[in-house]
């Protein structure tokens, strides 16, 4: 490519880089083919710290995890933090909190691995030597136009209702004349690399898809900037360095979302003039969420369901997450019991292009069936460290009391066909079980609006059941301590009763045990009121019930 305008000689080339930069060879050598079975599948997933990852990044991960271990191969993560003025603090905690927290660890990341650095700001010099290269073929340019050019460009393009971009007959500076680029070098004026691409608006590029298939788009004809400035700190932008770091830490398959399938033409571009062999790339549809009329993207902005902190701050257990996003990945695996389904292999091939939708009432349902699977002490323990961070005044009260979170877990769960489901993530504890805490239960008065009867008679009521109260062992006993007082007091044997002559009675038999149930628990929903006042004991439901009658 000696005769292409502009360029410049090689000895030319090299003065604009440090002398001691390594040629690609020494690179080659550094980072060399991996040594894995023929049908070993190395992915990577690559997140910005511009932003924290979100669902959708979960999601990728677990797919990108599961294809390379089914494979016998390798998943690692590389951050693209070549942006540095847009990180957001906190984004490499939190990238850490989520990966720990979805059992997405991979294999290599920042601080293992043979094929580091794993931030590509430290990746600098292996970047610089490709520029270096493809500036002296002629693959590459400088480019020395003004941000006043460029748009200006634009404004003219858009007027004439052409393409907009820097290509072709507007790019100033792809077939300047050499004297001019040396002009401007010697002037010191600020100048980007820039890619030599086709130029031409017509072209075609053709590749296979893992999940879609054969696609045919057009061609990239834009000369995209691949080195930013000539500044003494020099980064690549993402497209560039993508096709450097995807050679040289050799994955084969490029799991990515479907936003970056309009880019895929241009990194084509980039490898064949690189001399690279591209990887196989994915393109999973993103996450969808369905609104009134239609659905749209998960917006990490607009959805708080978009946010992983959100499923960790809630408590969602991970692996219910996990089981629910591969039935999303998957079809067929949220058709299996969750303890097959993560273990079973990901097909891409099944991964479809139509995004799936995120239904937090089906995420719900299937995180409180698997809750209800779990034994006392397994949900005692993931409660423990979930609280310590979360919740630490609910965190103190179940650990100073082991044996009374344990059994109040056990109410309606443990020896039944049917245990209770009202554990849908951590955080639901309180509501759900925190009445049996006297550390953090509210005790209720006579005048509490959910009784739904005259003070006095509450009064009343509560006095007689305290004074008579009996801690028995069989619930229909129990229970028969409630009924004779609600017969004292002139109570209807039952709703039947009550509605067929309302004005003749105070409520029914349910009013009545309602007065109890609320006392005991706050609530006119709760389980069974035998097992709760067993489990609380005698001590504190007297305590409890003797409040109304204040």
């Amino acid at each position: 490519m000696t005769n292409i305008t502009g360029m410049l000689e090689r000895h030319e080339v090299d003065h604009l880089f440090p002398a001691d930069l390594p040629e690609p060879g020494e690179w080659e050598q550094r980072y060399p083919p991996r040594d894995l079975p023929p049908s070993a599948q190395v992915t990577r997933l690559a997140p910005s710290p511009t932003g924290f990852i979100h669902l959708g990044g979960i999601y990728t991960a677990m797919i990108d995890l599961a294809v390379a271990h089914q494979s016998d191969g390798r998943y690692f993560v590389r951050v693209e933090d070549t942006d540095q003025s847009r990180e957001v603090a906190g984004a490499y905690e939190q990238f850490g909190r989520a990966f720990e927290y979805f059992r997405v660890i991979p294999d290599e990341g920042e601080g293992a691995g043979d094929y580091g650095p794993y931030r590509q700001s430290q990746r600098a010099t292996i970047y610089l030597t490709y520029a270096r290269e493809l500036l002296r073929s002629g693959k590459a340019y400088l480019c020395f136009a003004t941000s006043d050019e460029l748009a200006q460009i634009r404004t003219r393009q858009q007027q004439l209702k052409k393409p907009t971009g820097y290509y072709g007959e507007w790019a100033l500076w792809r077939d300047a004349e050499v004297a001019s680029v040396r002009e401007q070098l010697a002037n010191g004026t600020p100048y980007v690399v820039r890619f030599r691409s086709p130029g031409r608006v017509e072209g075609r590029t053709t590749f296979t898809d893992a999940i879609r298939g054969e696609i045919s788009m057009e061609a990239n004809y834009n000369d995209v900037v691949i080195l930013k400035s000539s500044a003494a700190v020099q980064l690549p932008t993402y497209h560039f360095a993508h096709a450097v770091d995807d050679h040289l830490m050799r994955p084969n398959l490029v799991i990515r979302g479907e936003e970056w399938l309009s880019s895929t033409s241009l990194h084509l571009q980039l490898f064949e003039a690189l001399g690279f062999e591209p990887p196989t790339y994915a393109h999973i549809a993103l996450l969808m969420k369905q609104i009134p009329g239609g659905k749209r993207k998960l917006s990490k902005r607009k959805d708080p369901e978009a946010d992983v902190d959100f499923y960790i701050k809630s408590g969602y257990p991970a692996d219910a997450v996990l089981y629910y996003l591969r039935g999303l990945a998957n079809g067929r695996l949220a058709e299996i019991p969750l303890s097959e389904a993560l273990a079973a292999p990901i097909s891409l091939a099944e991964c479809g292009g139509a995004g799936p939708l995120v239904d937090l009432v089906k995420l719900e349902d299937i995180s409180a069936d698997y809750i209800a699977t779990l034994s006392g002490p397994e949900i005692y323990a993931a409660l423990t460290v979930w609280s310590a961070e979360f919740d630490p005044e609910l965190h103190r009260v179940i650990e100073a009391y082991p044996e009374l979170t344990l059994a109040a877990l056990a109410v309606e769960r443990e020896g039944v066909s049917n245990p209770r489901k009202d554990l849908r993530k951590w955080s639901d504890f309180r509501s759900a079980y925190g009445f049996f805490f006297a550390d953090l239960f509210t005790l209720v008065g006579a005048d509490d609006a959910q009784l739904g009867l005259p003070i006095d008679l509450v009064r009343s009521f509560a006095g007689d059941f305290v004074t008579a109260y009996q801690d028995l062992d069989d619930p229909q006993q129990w229970f028969q301590q409630v009924r004779d007082l609600a017969d004292k007091f002139g109570f209807a044997r039952n709703a039947k009763e009550y509605k067929q002559n309302p004005d003749a009675y105070p409520g029914s038999i349910r009013e009545a045990s309602q007065l109890i149930r609320v006392a005991l628990t706050g609530s006119t929903k709760s389980p069974d009121m035998f097992e709760i006042a067993r489990t609380l004991g005698r001590d504190e439901v007297i305590r409890r019930i003797t409040t109304l009658t204040a």
